[in-house]
């Protein structure tokens, strides 16, 4: 992988960071709503929905990429299911509400990061990501195996007996829908130009969806009585719209492969600075929970020495196009040769 990609793979891992920060910000939500994580999940996509909306009243280039993605999704470029993206984050906080309760947060981690690696290295060599496909090489899939591996290091004072396992297929099919997610928002950028249309469309998708499974929940349990009072409660969203634009900005960078071991290594090392920072409960830093994290730090190391393809864009037809910045501004070549207007 050339040194250029070195700020894109810091980027990726900071956006892990912020992963477990909206969850530590979404549990105590959840928490201070009597335990019921359906509505602090719509509170937090809607949210960054809201915010992101409004920002589409200062700033043009997204509102013009809104428009090119609904154009290309119409001319049959795009793919209508390339902007649902979203469905993978709703997927993951839905698997969340139903299995970490019975499955505890240890196997729950380690089932999503399974799936997550899983679908990194299917995507990838199917191509599906905007980078192109990318080769299973032996340094991936060993890099892929050693984050599996770190996971359950840093896991495995927290495991134990009693569980039932057959739910744990719930978490493994949301880790592959979140690589799914990552894959597909990449398109919806490259057909927009910009990384703000394509995180749009992304809490557009999820905020639907999650609000369906919360009226469906509430008419069987009811709403919650009030809502908290602590704005920092609030900021789920905020850190939401930050991880999956970086995301959305990386994923034709480094592959789906690649950016989802970031992620996932951030996740650990964010998780451990929170436990070590702003410990809550009886949470305890153990030596396998440093190990764990400095292990998943060397897996991306090798994965990413592996190589990278030159990023390019590939349509949902699977034809070559230019990058976005060539459709941003002005009457590109591209734009002449589409015959569309700037």
């Amino acid at each position: 992988m050339p040194a250029a990609a070195a700020p894109w793979l810091f980027l990726a891992v900071f956006s892990g960071t912020l992963i477990s920060l909206q969850a530590r910000i979404t549990g105590e939500l959840a928490a201070r709503l009597g335990g019921d994580g359906f509505t602090a999940a719509v509170i937090s996509f809607g949210s960054g929905l809201a915010v992101l909306a409004l920002g589409l009243l200062v700033l043009r280039k997204p509102r013009r990429g809104i428009g090119l993605v609904l154009a290309d999704v119409g001319s049959g470029r795009l793919k209508w299911w390339q902007v649902l993206g979203g469905f993978g984050g709703a997927a993951f906080l839905l698997a969340q509400g139903l299995t970490v309760g019975a499955l505890g947060v240890a196997l729950f981690t380690v089932a999503i990061v399974a799936g997550q690696v899983t679908g990194g290295l299917l995507f990838d060599r199917m191509g599906l990501g905007p980078a192109g496909p990318q080769r299973p090489t032996r340094r991936r899939v060993v890099g892929a195996v050693l984050v599996l591996a770190a996971v359950g290091l840093s896991m495995a004072d927290k495991l134990g007996g009693g569980f039932p396992y057959p739910m744990l297929l719930l978490p493994l099919v949301a880790g592959v829908c979140v690589s799914w997610q990552q894959a597909v928002n990449g398109h919806v950028r490259n057909a927009s130009g910009s990384a703000y249309t394509g995180t749009l469309f992304n809490f557009v998708a999820g905020t639907g969806a999650l609000s369906v499974i919360f009226l469906v929940h509430a008419v069987a349990t009811g709403l919650p009585a009030r809502l908290p009072t602590g704005p920092y409660l609030y900021l789920g969203g905020l850190v939401g719209i930050s991880f999956i634009t970086i995301a959305v900005a990386t994923v034709q960078k480094l592959g789906v492969l690649v950016l989802g071991l970031c992620t996932i290594s951030g996740q650990l090392a964010g998780s451990l600075a929170l436990d070590l920072l702003l410990p809550r409960g009886d949470t305890r830093i153990t030596a396998a929970t440093v190990a764990g994290v400095v292990l998943a730090l060397a897996a991306i190391a090798l994965a990413a020495l592996s190589g990278t393809r030159a990023a390019r864009a590939v349509s949902s037809s699977g034809a070559t196009r230019p990058a976005a910045p060539e459709r941003v501004k002005g009457w590109s070549a591209y734009e002449k040769g589409l015959g569309r207007h700037p």
